[in-house]
């Protein structure tokens, strides 16, 4: 059996959440990111973009109806949503084909 790929996330900005023990969470624009790889999951070199590393910040914490690390976040990446999920990596998916065509 497959394991689902757990995905980090990359930034523009960040900040600290001082309730959370001065914990750097991530704002503006975010992207999904491998551990080990020197770009986002749509193809973005980090270097080259400026983007930061969150390698502590799961990808399902930055979506907003997570309500978790996306206090900040002003846009979630569209490509990298698609690839990485944006509804979890357990859930299915929003329509299925019930009566393909003749």
């Amino acid at each position: 059996m497959a394991r689902a790929k757990r995905y980090a996330v990359a930034a523009s900005g960040q900040w600290t959440d001082e309730e959370d023990g001065r914990r750097r969470l991530p704002a503006g624009e975010v992207h999904a990111w491998e551990q080990g790889l020197n770009q986002t999951v749509c193809g973005l070199s980090l270097s080259r973009s400026q983007l930061g590393r969150f390698p502590h910040v799961g990808w399902p914490d930055i979506l907003p109806e997570s309500g978790g690390a996306a206090d900040r976040v002003q846009r979630v990446c569209p490509r990298c949503a698609s690839v990485a999920g944006r509804r979890g990596g357990d859930a299915r998916p929003r329509w299925h084909r019930t009566r393909p065509r003749p």
